[in-house]
């Protein structure tokens, strides 16, 4: 993290978060905050509440705590509402529209800032001919902006590689645009080629000023990548610092990277 981000004000922060099932405490006082083009890691091994953690930024799950978007409260803004607010995510599963190519996805999630009403497509048909061209032109930009190539946009998601598959998730959690992208384990599943694209595609979001928080498994890949680390365990933070001071870290060493993951 630059010196720049680390003394703007940041574009997330979450302070102490807290959420229980019943007498299980998943995730316990949680406070991390991100700045624009910074990415923050959030490691762990299984059952440390990154997942919760992420339930709880984004609404998901009822929650403890405070979260604060460019300094305003917005605790009490329920799911479906964080999108038009800049909060976009991506989850562990692919998730696509089956039935429509890969364009068409794409057209569908951006449908709110380039798609054209009922009424406007019944009064004014050509109009919408226009828009719908130059919807799927923007969706193709988009596309080959998060790696997927023109030869894949005609096929349905499950007919291209599992590689690209997890690049169309992340492109369509991003839509037409987030100012906060979470990620939660972007590359499971990926390995070689597929892995330094991914790399490459993250580092792309942080010098075009998302603030990015990616959970991830694979560590090399979020050491490489990451500005900061927060790290749980047991529903708890451990740390929070630079890879490579995290990496030293006792206490981490002992509750993650010395067992097996």
């Amino acid at each position: 993290m630059s010196a720049a981000q680390s003394s703007a004000q940041p574009v997330l922060r979450v302070e102490g978060l807290g959420v229980r099932y019943g007498e299980l405490v998943a995730l316990d006082d949680v406070s991390w905050q991100v700045a624009a083009g910074e990415l923050l890691g959030i490691i762990g091994p299984n059952g440390a509440g990154k997942s919760s953690c992420y339930d709880a930024v984004t609404a998901m799950v009822p929650r403890s705590g405070r979260v604060l978007l460019r300094g305003e409260d917005i605790t009490g803004v329920p799911a479906h509402r964080l999108a038009e607010r800049g909060i976009k995510r991506a989850f562990q599963q692919n998730a696509f529209f089956h039935e429509l190519d890969v364009r068409e996805n794409m057209v569908a999630v951006m449908q709110a800032s380039v798609g054209t009403g009922l009424l406007a497509c019944a009064l004014a048909p050509w109009q919408a001919a226009r828009r719908l061209r130059e919807a799927r032109a923007k969706a193709a930009t988009v596309l080959e902006r998060f790696g997927i190539e023109a030869a894949y946009h005609g096929r349905l998601p499950t007919e291209i590689p599992y590689g690209t598959q997890r690049l169309l998730s992340i492109a369509l959690a991003f839509g037409a645009g987030a100012d906060v992208l979470l990620l939660d384990e972007p590359g499971a599943g990926l390995g070689g080629a597929d892995m330094e694209r991914l790399a490459a595609l993250l580092v792309s979001l942080k010098r075009e000023g998302i603030a990015v928080i990616v959970i991830e498994h694979h560590m090399d890949l979020i050491m490489a990548v990451a500005d900061r680390i927060v790290v749980l365990d047991q529903g708890r933070q451990i740390a929070m610092a630079p890879p490579a001071q995290v990496q030293q870290d006792p206490a981490v060493l002992e509750a993650y990277l010395g067992r097996t993951a």
